[in-house]
């Protein structure tokens, strides 16, 4: 953190000195590669999420939310710090895929957070909230040491045991720890519960990167029998063990909001479900049977709505209205700026001035809330369920997508084509071009990286795949 004044010191202490019960404690729940209509509420016919739905139904869903990249890491440091990827220049999964015949050379990129940035418990420390991390981070230099939650502000930090293989324990690990299940997200929540009890009498920050739906697909063994009986081929969603990974994800959301309700917490907490990017449909060119982001278009790694739209869903009993419903468009960038403004604080001002959120507290206590901005994706890489690389600006109406290995653009009147069916750029000409150099406003006041020419072109090793050194 910075060197703080005087003045900052007295500041700082005369929050620290206020009552816990002044603060909320802040819940922030993200799913890893959960599409759109990856619960019950949200559209689902084959995933059951019972808590989910319960805790929208004690709040508000956003039928609007989107993460700030079609991949991971990038919307993680989007969320961490407020700002768009492209600002930080950490713009894709770290670290990356190396494709040295592309058509494009991809930019020299940050594959990790700089520590010189604010993250959202280093901000919250100025309330004496007690930081927790639990899960998936995704946010560290390869080849750097001194990292990790902790060193971006987070007290204390708990992610899968050693040995654990995908989503299964080692059953030497089991019998050491004592377990009663050998699943990752079991184990997590566990301790998630843990630190939740460390916390009473404190305000807390905690922070849950499920790993949960991502791959390797590996549901908990008796969830996948269970929705082995209940397969429906004419549903959209129809993979079993997909569905057992969401119903894991679902019973550990229960038994966090269970534990809350125990400690007496729950009153005073706000919590945030969303995802990091859209689910995964498919890879190199070739469908998956993993799950379906329908209506939206594509997914995971693509350059449209099936890759960025997600569900969100926000509670905090007596401040967000019950079983509201918001059309409101919102971005992961926003909830720095949300959870500062809901625990009272200020942050640190030079931070705050390069911030790309917004406060999303209006629109939680009026779910009717418009906020009048323009949304900006930019991915100057290739991903192996993607489109090559890309930028894209949506406004309350439109969505125009500009691929930069051809420079063309791609226009949807998103209100009402929310699968992208109809490319309108030769159609509406003047929300085109509109659009088009609001964008490339946007990429330059951040200094965006851009791809280039790769004089290495290779049409027919193009998507050769090379190891990131």
């Amino acid at each position: 953190m910075r060197t703080l004044t005087r003045v900052t010191l007295l500041a700082v202490f005369a929050t620290l000195t206020a009552s816990a019960s002044d603060r909320p404690n802040i819940v922030f729940l993200l799913a890893d590669d959960l599409g759109w209509t990856g619960t019950a509420s949200f559209g689902s016919d084959f995933y059951e999420t019972p808590n989910l739905d319960r805790l929208a139904s004690k709040g508000m869903s956003f039928t609007q939310a989107y993460s700030a990249c079609t991949v991971c890491s990038p919307t993680r440091a989007s969320i961490m710090t407020g700002m768009y990827p492209a600002r930080l220049r950490l713009t894709d999964f770290i670290s990356g895929q190396n494709r040295p015949y592309a058509r494009m050379t991809i930019p020299d990129w940050n594959k990790g957070l700089e520590k010189r940035h604010v993250t959202i418990p280093e901000a919250l420390k100025e309330g004496g909230y007690r930081a927790i991390h639990i899960g998936k981070w995704h946010l560290d230099y390869p080849d750097q040491d001194n990292q990790g939650p902790t060193a971006h502000g987070f007290d204390v930090s708990h992610e899968k045991p050693a040995g654990t293989r995908g989503y299964y324990i080692s059953e030497k690990t089991v019998k050491e720890l004592g377990l009663e299940s050998n699943y990752a997200t079991d184990y997590l929540t566990d301790k998630a519960i843990e630190e939740i009890e460390k916390s009473r009498g404190q305000p807390f920050f905690l922070y849950f990167a499920y790993h949960t739906p991502h791959t390797p697909i590996q549901g908990r063994e008796d969830l996948v029998a269970y929705f082995e009986e209940k397969v429906d081929t004419n549903k959209i969603h129809k993979n079993p063990v997909y569905a057992a990974m969401v119903k894991s994800l679902d019973m550990s959301v229960g038994r966090l909001v269970d534990s809350l309700k125990k400690n007496g917490q729950l009153d005073n907490t706000l919590i945030v479900f969303t995802s990091d990017n859209g689910g995964l449909t498919q890879r190199y060119g070739k469908h998956d049977n993993f799950t379906e982001n329908l209506p939206l278009r594509r997914g995971k790694g693509s350059a449209y709505e099936g890759g960025v739209r997600v569900p969100a869903i926000a509670s905090w009993p007596g401040t967000i209205p019950e079983g509201a419903t918001s059309g409101t468009p919102i971005i992961s960038n926003d909830y720095y700026p949300t959870f500062l403004a809901a625990a009272g604080i200020e942050g640190d001002s030079g931070h705050n001035a390069n911030l790309d959120g917004v406060n999303l507290m209006p629109v939680f206590r009026n779910p009717n809330k418009a906020i009048k901005r323009h949304l900006y994706w930019h991915y100057p890489h290739y991903h192996a369920g993607g489109d090559g690389p890309y930028s894209a600006v949506r406004n309350d109406l439109w969505r125009l997508v500009e691929f930069h290995e051809t420079g063309n653009v791609e226009l949807y009147r998103i209100d009402r084509d929310i699968g992208e069916t109809e490319n309108r750029a030769e159609i509406n000409l003047k929300t085109r071009d509109q659009l088009k150099i609001k964008l490339q406003k946007w990429r330059k006041s951040i200094a965006a990286q851009m791809p280039t020419p790769n004089p290495n072109h290779d049409p027919e090793r193009e998507t050769e795949v090379a190891r990131n050194r």
